[in-house]
């Protein structure tokens, strides 16, 4: 399976760098993981709504030409749906069984995703009604793709 995390900004804090490199590493038995970042759009202070929405239309763009027309694509934004770990082991499974070899997780910039991508996406993924930084949220994700293979394969999950 190969998996693809396409996140906007690079991941700056030493802790989460740290972190993520140690996912990534736990992950290569598992799957094919390929981290693409994009450059996220510089942003300014007292931006209007509509400033806002041009913003995430000029990294939506950038996300499209990474999204596999042929893999799964799950984007992850607070107003998607909840999963449980459990749950998202069980999809992995299941989109597998249904034929799929790839998935895309999109992890949006700042300001979060343009309406685009979700309605582009075969899946809007929530982990929390809270609200996380994009990089901790790469790296919440990382670690719950390895636990959906950990638990796919009936293996303990070692802290």
């Amino acid at each position: 399976m190969k998996i693809n995390v396409i996140a906007l900004g690079k991941l700056k804090s030493d802790y989460i760098q740290a972190g993520a490199a140690e996912f990534i590493k736990r992950l290569s038995r598992y799957a094919d993981l390929n981290i693409i970042e994009l450059r996220d759009e510089r942003i300014g202070s007292n931006l209007s709504n509509a400033e806002k929405d041009q913003i995430k239309k000029k990294e939506a763009k950038k996300i499209k030409e990474k999204v596999s027309n042929t893999s799964y694509s799950i984007a992850l934004d607070p107003q998607g749906k909840h999963m449980t770990s459990p749950g998202l082991a069980k999809s992995i499974g299941n989109l597998q069984v249904q034929g799929y070899s790839e998935i895309d997780f999109i992890i949006g910039g700042a300001l979060g995703l343009h309406k685009d991508i979700n309605k582009l996406a075969d899946y809007v993924l929530s982990f929390s009604n809270m609200t996380f930084t994009h990089e901790m949220i790469r790296l919440l994700l990382l670690e719950q793709i390895y636990r959906a293979f950990k638990i796919m394969r009936g293996e303990e999950y070692h802290r």
